[in-house]
């Protein structure tokens, strides 16, 4: 056979293989490629995923629940500002501590009866804005109560929401949680609002009860559903740096986070 009909007769069988080829690859019956696509999808970010983040599980169903209740909040208005209360007794310490500014935006997350929301706001002031959040609409009667009879012009209070604060992204310069987290229904939910409502930078400055076996007492063991150590994997998961712990109180631990 001449060489040139050699060469032709080799030019067309590769393009019969690569034909062959091609039809292989784009055939549904060759998973192998599908099967790495996904692999490498599973890598990527959750925020880049299309599939629904799975609905978080209440952490202490009912917790708020007595809030609600005929007569709960002029109860509960008694126990949390009694002076048995470590808050109470300690809360200009406690206000001391914060690292308080004139000027600052400030959220009282949990602000109850308004017991510190006066005192932060005094701190702040003119210039500042606290924002009261709460989910007892009762409290946040009493908190606008407070804050008319005390001349106060700067707090704003805001409804908040089980698995959200309120709040705008980015409004705030710091958050204040006192003897709040141990009522959060969805921790993860709420800790990540808390997270985006804060500026970047910005501290979150979180108060809480101890829950130490064989240390607390059976109350405090059985309303606080999770000691310091979980509470602190906890924020952190929701994003915030952990920065220092104040060795302030006796019955609460005294912690400071940073949002990078």
């Amino acid at each position: 056979m001449p060489s040139f009909s050699k060469g032709l007769w080799a030019f067309f069988i590769a393009l019969v293989c690569l034909s062959a080829c091609a039809t292989r690859t784009s055939s549904p019956r060759a998973p192998t490629l599908a099967a790495s696509s996904a692999s490498a999808s599973e890598l990527q970010p959750a925020a880049e995923s299309t599939e629904p983040a799975p609905a978080e599980p209440s952490a202490r169903p009912g917790i708020n629940d007595p809030y609600f209740q005929p007569g709960g909040p002029a109860r509960y208005r008694r126990i949390l500002e009694a002076d048995t209360r470590e808050i109470v007794r300690r809360r200009e310490d406690i206000v001391d501590a914060i690292g308080l500014r004139k000027g600052m935006a400030v959220a009282d997350i949990g602000a109850g009866t308004g017991l510190l929301t006066t005192d932060i706001a005094a701190r702040v002031g003119a210039r500042g804005r606290v924002y009261a959040v709460d989910i007892v609409p009762e409290f946040l009667d009493l908190i606008r109560s407070r804050v008319d009879d005390e001349g106060l012009r700067n707090v704003t209070v805001v409804r908040g929401e089980e698995k959200a604060t309120g709040l705008g992204p980015s409004s705030i310069d710091l958050a204040f949680m006192c003897d709040t987290y141990h009522h959060l229904e969805f921790p993860q939910a709420y800790m990540r609002s808390v997270f985006l409502s804060l500026r970047p930078g910005a501290t979150l400055v979180l108060v809480d009860m101890k829950r130490e076996e064989g240390e607390s007492s059976p109350g405090v063991l059985k309303h606080v559903r999770a000691g310091k150590a979980i509470v602190i994997e906890e924020v952190e998961h929701a994003g915030f740096v952990f920065g220092s712990e104040t060795e302030l109180l006796d019955e609460n631990y005294f912690l400071r986070f940073r949002r990078p």
